[in-house]
């Protein structure tokens, strides 16, 4: 059965803004989680956000893991880019040191890095502290991503998934239109003297509307790549305490044709703060019936943002991490994405 990369996706959807959109509140996205085969160096997120009100600038955000338990992050605004290519089509979300450049819709995007970042520890991150500092650390990196699965489009697989962004707060917390698309990545990543080969996979998120954050009460996300071509991705939110359904929607996918929506049995909420080596194990459903993904962090950066314990219940705190999945026996790295209030963390 062929695979139709686009999902059925307009090719616009993959053009960003030629320029400043006349809603204020107006903002488009590129995010991409990027794990290597091997477990020396990931990326548990790195993009950019652009905001109509302040366009002159986009924010930054690079978060870059390392399995001994190092982190090198950047967060702040940087100059825009010309989003036009040389056919003077607008395919380039640029800010500062970063630029995603999309080659071809749906299917292969190039993110370049060339710039300094901060170095400090995945402990004193857990600490809740913050670097310290001017960034110093030199980081290059030039990463094509090939897609490999059709894009999931939230919302577009499950009515009730449909329902609860469109009704609820969900949706707000979201951001709508969005999409993620997993795919195979090759490149390089140099980290002050440290040169990495890639070889390994991503998930590139695509995001254009109006986004506003409400209260969080926390969320489960992750997505693998297999080496037969098998994929599977989901979000999910913890109950909601008045009683209503909330988001709960995934897919799975084959190798070939379209996504099997699915809905996740079992999610690996956050309990407690580890660099490394938590159960994240996962149980999802599909029409044809039950799988277990079993899984295990490999590589983590957190942000703690009031803390954790008691009188936290305000403060979100948030884990990105580079997973290993294990599924009917084969074995993949790919992404983790939890939050939880602080209050619900064990100490």
């Amino acid at each position: 059965m062929a695979t139709d990369l686009t999902g059925g996706l307009s090719e616009d959807r993959e053009y960003v803004f030629a320029e400043q959109p006349d809603d204020p509140e107006m903002r488009e996205s590129v995010n991409i989680w990027l794990w290597d085969k091997g477990d020396q160096v990931g990326i548990p997120r790195i993009g950019i956000e652009a905001v109509a009100d302040q366009w002159d600038t986009h924010e930054v955000q690079v978060n870059i893991a390392s399995g001994d338990g190092r982190v090198f992050t950047r967060f702040g605004a940087g100059k825009i880019h010309d989003p036009m290519n040389s056919q003077g089509r607008p395919s380039i979300l640029g800010a500062g040191p970063l630029s995603f450049e999309m080659i071809e819709p749906f299917r292969h995007w190039r993110m370049r890095f060339d710039g300094v970042v901060n170095g400090w520890t995945c402990d004193e991150q857990i600490s809740g502290g913050r670097p310290q500092g001017e960034p110093l650390v030199p980081v290059q990196a030039e990463i094509d991503l090939y897609s490999a699965v059709p894009p999931w489009e939230n919302g577009g697989l499950l009515a009730e998934a449909k329902r609860v962004l469109k009704e609820q707060d969900e949706g707000a917390l979201m951001g709508n239109p969005r999409f993620e698309q997993l795919a195979r990545a090759q490149g390089t990543l140099k980290i002050g003297d440290e040169e990495h080969s890639i070889d390994g996979g991503a998930l590139r998120i695509r995001r254009r509307g109006v986004r506003r954050l409400a209260t969080f009460w926390g969320h489960a996300w992750q997505s693998a790549l297999f080496p037969s071509g098998r994929a599977f991705g989901y979000i999910t939110y913890p109950p909601r305490e008045d009683g209503l359904p909330t988001y709960n929607e995934g897919f799975v996918f084959e190798g070939d044709g379209e996504l099997t929506p699915a809905w996740v049995v079992k999610a690996p909420w956050l309990k407690r703060l580890n660099h490394h080596g938590d159960d994240v194990s996962v149980v999802i459903e599909t029409e044809h019936g039950t799988e277990t993904i079993e899984a295990e962090t490999v590589m983590s950066g957190f942000m703690v943002m009031g803390g954790v314990g008691p009188g936290t219940e305000g403060y979100p705190v948030l884990q990105q991490a580079i997973t290993r999945f294990r599924w009917n026996g084969e074995v993949a790295n790919g992404m983790t994405e939890r939050s939880m209030p602080g209050n619900l963390i064990e100490t």
